[in-house]
Parts: C-alpha cells; structure tokens; sequence
C-alpha cells in the first residue's frame, strides 16, 4: 500500500471522526434543549443514568425507567450465565426481558411524541430514527404539555 493511499485513509477517517464529533455534539444540545423545554436544567440530559430518569420523567413516568434498569440488569446478569450454562430457560426468560424492554421503549416514543403534542407519525419516526427526531424535537418550535397529555 502506498504512501498516497494511507495518507487518503487518514483524510477519509480524520473528516469521519469530525462528522461524528458534531453529530454527537448536536444529539446533546438537542437533548439539552428538550430537558429546558420540559422545565427541567437542561445540564441534567448530560448525567448518564440520572438522564434517562429525567426522561422518562418528561415523558411518562419515572417508575418506568427504574423498571427498564432492572430487567436490563437482570438481563445482563442472565446473559452471563448463560455463558458457563446453556439453558433453554434461562434463554426463553431472556427473550422474554428483552421484548418488554422493547415494548417500553416503544411506548416511551409515543409518551415522548404526545408530550410535545406529536402524533402517530411522530412517535414511529421517534421508534426508528430517534436521532433524527430528538432533533426535530429539540431544534423545533414544539412546545411541552406534560407527560399526561
């Protein structure tokens, strides 16, 4: 491989990083702005679990988070022994957790969309191109009703 070659891999890797670099910086400001909007310190979108707590604060209700933190600890610890252990049981349970973590999250999007006063539409793009729609979120003139509405 020639100089040229490795030179142009590095461009290509080093204009990679920086497109990744702003998007992830334009993920957090959005987020920021969706915490203010809500009424909360936006500094708190920042703090990893605490974060999400918030979120599910704004959109739905925080008992949710503590139970999606659960079974994702229950399934991980699961997942671990079923390493040194193959048990159809304990890969069915697994299954199990992970499809009402699924369906959490599904309704998560929809709580989130509604609470900006968003329909439908809004709540599957939020399920399949959530990035894309917290930006719209954040970045939007959409105002905050509350996680009842």
């Amino acid at each position: 491989m020639g100089l040229i070659a490795i030179s142009s891999l590095m461009l290509l890797g080093g204009m990679y990083l920086m497109i990744a670099f702003a998007w992830w910086l334009l993920q957090i400001i959005a987020n920021w702005r969706i915490f203010i909007k809500a009424g909360e310190d936006g500094w708190k979108s920042i703090i990893p679990i605490y974060g999400d707590y918030i979120s599910y604060k704004i959109a739905w209700q925080p008992a949710y988070f503590w139970l999606t933190l659960v079974l994702g600890i229950v399934s991980s610890c699961l997942q671990g022994t079923l390493e040194t252990n193959d048990s159809l049981t304990i890969s069915m349970i697994i299954v199990l957790i992970k499809i009402i973590l699924a369906i959490i999250s599904i309704m998560y999007s929809v709580k989130l969309a509604r609470a900006f006063g968003r329909g439908t539409g809004f709540a599957i793009g939020l399920i399949f191109l959530q990035p894309i729609f917290m930006l719209i979120l954040g970045f939007g003139d959409d105002r905050y009703y509350g996680a009842d509405k």
